[in-house]
């Protein structure tokens, strides 16, 4: 005997429903696929933004323990015009948490004297915040010496 029913085959029915059943497993996996990629890009976007404010922080204390370093290896300046010049552009361009450890030395390097300004400064972490004094970064110049013949 024909298992067919009003004209319609038994075997096509069963293979319709499992179509059917098979899009039917997707529904609103769409939903919890955007929220979990949307995190994960929010994530990845963070850090990228995190990496580029560490990267502006280091080269700015740098760069403002250089200037400091050149303020006071002039003739008419002294290794605490450095020092001050140092804090303030830290202070102005990253805060006054990061001008807090400031040391101004001079050494001899061969024949010539060196002016090194040296900051240790917080590692920022999450945003600006982090351990504090993890960074040690320093900034070099000749001093002039215009008694030289």
């Amino acid at each position: 005997m024909s298992h067919r029913r009003c004209g319609v085959d038994a075997d096509a029915e069963a293979e319709d429903y499992d179509v059917d059943r098979e899009a039917g497993a997707d529904s609103g996996s769409a939903i919890a696929e955007f929220a979990l990629i949307g995190s994960l890009l929010a994530l990845v976007l963070a850090g990228t933004l995190q990496i580029g404010l560490v990267i502006h922080v280091r080269n700015t204390v740098i760069d403002s323990a250089v200037a400091g370093a050149r303020q006071a290896s002039l003739a008419d300046q002294s290794n605490a015009d450095g020092k001050r010049l140092t804090s303030e552009l830290i202070t102005v361009s990253v805060g006054e948490r990061y001008a807090q450890s400031i040391t101004v030395t001079t050494a001899r390097h061969g024949q010539d004297d060196v002016v090194e300004v040296r900051v240790r400064t917080p590692l920022p972490v999450l945003g600006l915040w982090g351990p504090a004094e993890v960074w040690d970064l320093s900034g070099r110049s000749i001093v002039e010496d215009v008694d030289r013949d």
